[in-house]
């Protein structure tokens, strides 16, 4: 008697259950690919503005063309305010989280390697975290005046505490047999901390930069919205006065490119110096 066959099938799957390229996870697509989603993801948008736009669907003063944005945008240059504005907006941001930066960075070290140090300032900053930064605008304009530190300390505020314990849950994380190895060979508490755990961190310290900065861009217009003589929150507040939506339009486009430059800047940062983590 022959031996009964088995009763799995060898034979290939359908083509039509293997994962399309489009649906690939957790793995990357081809390069002409993403790049094609990626002009689709500005493309279409600008073009659904511009068609909704033309159709006079909606009321030019509530939705300005891509044609009227663009006339609004060579308007503000011409009279010297986008390169103002923008330049005043970039210095606030670049103060206010440059200084949350340079204190978020030990803060954070400190508090993920040493149990310590995290007992004691983690409910701190964890409370104060929770309280939105736009509520200290009061305080700020009364503690420090019209000029500018309120907005420089508006996003300090709102920046410091989210990049001190994302941080912290990064050290949190660095393996221990990695710590475990540098006692072993030798290594001491200074260099464990130095010379292991912060250069593993720091990719993880990039991201974090690269995510809040997005805060703080956000934060320098409400400063602005509130107080101020030039930025590009204090263009918005004049041209919603005027109801100029073209201007409101333009400075939300230059907010978002500068924004998205500044990304692509982290992002450029981190496969420089951080090639490990990326490739």
């Amino acid at each position: 008697m022959t031996p009964a066959s088995p009763s799995f099938s060898t034979a290939p799957a359908p083509q039509g259950m293997k994962p399309s390229v489009f649906w690939r996870l957790a793995d990357d697509i081809p390069k002409p690919l993403s790049t094609v989603l990626m002009v689709l993801s500005i493309a279409v948008p600008f073009a659904l503005w511009w068609l909704v736009a033309s159709l006079d669907l909606v009321n030019d003063k509530f939705l300005p063309s891509p044609i009227q944005v663009a006339q609004a945008l060579g308007r503000l240059w011409t009279g010297g305010f986008l390169v103002g504005d923008t330049a005043a907006s970039i210095m606030r941001v670049s103060v206010g989280f440059g200084l949350a930066a340079l204190v978020s960075v030990p803060i954070g070290i400190a508090m993920g390697a040493f149990a310590s140090v995290r007992s004691l300032l983690e409910p701190i900053v964890g409370v104060v975290r929770y309280m939105p930064a736009p509520a200290f605008i009061p305080l700020l304009l009364i503690y420090l005046g019209l000029g500018e530190a309120p907005k420089i300390a508006l996003i300090f505020i709102g920046t410091v505490f989210f990049n001190i314990l994302m941080i912290m849950d990064a050290v949190k994380f660095v393996p221990k047999d990695l710590l475990e190895t540098t006692y072993t060979l030798g290594g001491k508490r200074r260099q464990a901390l130095f010379q292991v755990i912060t250069p593993y961190v720091l990719p993880n310290i990039i991201d974090t930069f690269r995510i809040n900065i997005a805060t703080s861009w956000n934060l320098v217009v409400v400063a602005e919205l509130v107080a101020a003589e030039n930025g590009l929150g204090k263009r918005i507040v004049q041209a919603q006065k005027f109801f100029n939506t073209d201007e409101i339009f333009a400075c939300l486009l230059i907010l978002g490119v500068i924004g998205f430059a500044l990304d692509l800047s982290l992002r450029y940062l981190m496969k420089a110096t951080c090639k490990w983590a990326v490739d």
